[in-house]
């Protein structure tokens, strides 16, 4: 499936920046996702130990353009939870079309932990790999989302969907909706190589921090 975006939301880049994001996507996420592979490998283990279900947890997501893809992360909740979520609407705590609660009454015991740490979405990279997702770039979001976007929001999917984004070294959860769509606005119109690199290299210190990060 691929939505119809609008010509004048969308930004025209030289192809070579096309061409460098891909390849960092392609070299650092391949050599991060080589790093990230006994802590992914621990986790899932403590997680079957814990759980006794499969540690991994795969959703649809829309990626640039409209896009569907199947997106990979270790599972951080009971079995079952999406089942759970409309009971749990009303502790909704941010606005817009997202869902977030900062104790979520779905996380497994160590839930919270992969969560904080961001280390859940370690298997992301292998999205990125795949050419699904990007290193930098807004979060994936789920369709019922993207299915009540205005013409702002829907910039957002003008560019690749990323594992790290503006959103995520500003404070995460503790951003408003208006005020993630505004970032994600902002990198649609300002993004390059470089200033993805630098986006990399500021989400280390935001994920030691925490901040927002539920």
């Amino acid at each position: 499936m691929q939505l119809a975006i609008s010509p004048a939301a969308e930004r025209e880049v030289p192809a070579a920046w096309k061409t460098a994001k891909r390849a960092i996507d392609v070299g650092l996420g391949s050599c991060l996702l080589v790093l990230a592979s006994p802590i992914v490998a621990i986790a899932a283990i403590g997680i079957v130990c814990v759980t006794g279900g499969s540690p991994w947890f795969a959703q649809e997501r829309v990626g640039m353009d409209g896009r569907r893809f199947r997106m990979y992360k270790l599972r951080t909740m009971v079995r079952g939870a999406e089942e759970m979520r409309d009971e749990l609407l009303h502790l909704n705590e941010i606005a817009g079309p997202v869902f977030k609660i900062r104790n979520d009454p779905r996380l497994h015991p160590l839930g919270g932990l992969l969560r904080r740490t961001s280390i859940d979405e370690l298997p992301n990279l292998i999205n990125v790999v795949a050419g699904h997702m990007s290193l930098v770039g807004p979060r994936p979001a789920l369709p019922c989302e993207v299915a009540t976007y205005d013409s702002l929001a829907m910039r957002r999917l003008t560019v690749p969907q990323g594992v790290t984004c503006t959103w995520q070294i500003s404070g995460r959860s503790r951003v408003s909706f208006d005020e993630w769509m505004r970032l994600d606005n902002e990198y649609v119109d300002t993004w390059n190589p470089l200033g993805d690199l630098a986006i990399i290299a500021k989400t280390i210190p935001a994920v030691i921090r925490r901040r927002g990060a539920h």
